[in-house]
C-alpha cells in the first residue's frame, strides 16, 4: 500500500482505493490514476477473545459468516453487505438496524504520504454512511463482539439471506443503494416508489421493480445511461416530495 501510494505521488497521478467494488459507479472513460485493490495479504481475521482483528480487504460476508459460526455476535446482521471491511468501515456501513459505527474500537490507516498510524475509536466521527477518514485508506480494524451461540447466530443469517433475495435484485447488476435514506420515517426507496418511479426503465437501465432504491442495468447499458436515470430520479423525487435525495454510492472516474 504504501509503494503504490508513494508511486502515485512521485508520478503526480491521482489515486484510488476499492475493495470488491460495491457502490461504486465507474464512469465510462474510466480513473486516470492509480487504483489500489485491497484483498489478498489485507484479509485476515484473528480474534483475540471477544476482539476481532479484521484485516481490510475480507469480504463483510466473509467476516459475518466466520465469526457467527465462531459463536460471536456483532456482525452477523452484515451478512447481505457485498463490499469489503475496509470500505464497511470507511463508509460505516450497515444493515438491519446495525453499522459498523457500533463495534470499531480501532482502526489502522495508511494516508496519502503513506504513513500509517492507528485511529482510536473516539478519534473517528462517525455519521450515517459517512465518517472522518478523509483521504485515509483503512488497512485494518478492530471490532468488539460478544459471545453468542453458533445455532441462533446462524438462524438469523438464515431469514435475512431469506429477506434479501425476496426484496432485493442480489442477482442483478447494479451498484447497491443508490441514495441514502433521508432522516425522517420514509425511506429512499418509500419516496421513488411514491413518485411513481418504481419499474421505470430508460433504455436498459431500470429502476428495480423490486427495491426502488436499486437502480439495475438489464442488458448492456453505460455508466452515462445509469446517471441520466439517477438524475430523473432525484428530480422527479424533489419535484413531487420536496426532498433532495443524496447518493450512498460513489461515483468516480471522468
Amino acid at each position: 500500500m504504501q509503494k503504490a501510494l508513494h508511486f502515485a505521488s512521485e508520478q503526480g497521478l491521482p489515486w484510488i482505493a476499492l475493495g470488491l467494488g460495491s457502490n461504486v459507479l465507474v464512469k465510462d472513460g474510466g480513473f486516470p490514476g492509480v487504483v489500489v485493490r485491497l484483498g489478498k495479504g489485507l484479509d485476515r481475521l484473528e480474534m483475540k477473545g471477544a476482539t476481532a482483528i479484521v484485516g481490510a480487504g475480507l469480504p463483510t460476508p466473509l467476516l459475518a459468516r466466520r465469526t457467527a459460526e465462531a459463536g460471536f455476535a456483532g456482525v452477523e446482521r452484515f451478512i447481505g453487505i457485498p463490499g469489503t471491511v475496509g470500505g464497511g468501515v470507511y463508509m460505516n456501513a450497515g444493515c438491519h438496524g446495525a453499522e459498523f459505527a457500533e463495534i470499531v474500537t480501532e482502526v489502522t490507516v495508511v494516508d496519502g504520504a503513506g504513513k500509517i498510524k492507528s485511529l482510536a475509536r473516539r478519534q473517528i466521527s462517525y455519521k450515517y454512511r459517512s465518517s472522518n477518514l478523509g483521504d485515509a485508506i483503512v488497512l485494518e480494524t478492530k471490532l468488539a463482539l460478544a459471545e453468542e451461540p453458533p445455532v441462533k447466530l446462524k438462524e438469523l443469517q438464515a431469514r435475512l439471506l431469506r429477506w434479501r433475495k425476496a426484496g432485493t435484485p442480489f442477482d442483478q447488476p447494479c451498484a447497491g443503494s443508490t441514495f441514502k435514506n433521508p432522516s425522517g420515517t420514509k425511506t429512499a426507496g418509500m419516496l421513488i416508489d411514491e413518485a411513481g418511479l418504481k419499474g421505470y426503465r430508460a433504455g436498459q437501465v431500470q429502476v428495480s421493480p423490486m427495491h426502488a432504491n436499486y437502480i439495475v442495468n438489464t442488458g448492456t447499458a453505460t455508466a452515462a445511461d445509469v446517471l441520466k436515470v439517477i438524475d430523473q430520479v432525484r428530480k422527479t423525487v424533489a419535484k413531487k416530495t420536496g426532498i433532495e435525495l443524496e447518493l450512498e454510492i460513489k461515483v468516480i472516474g471522468v
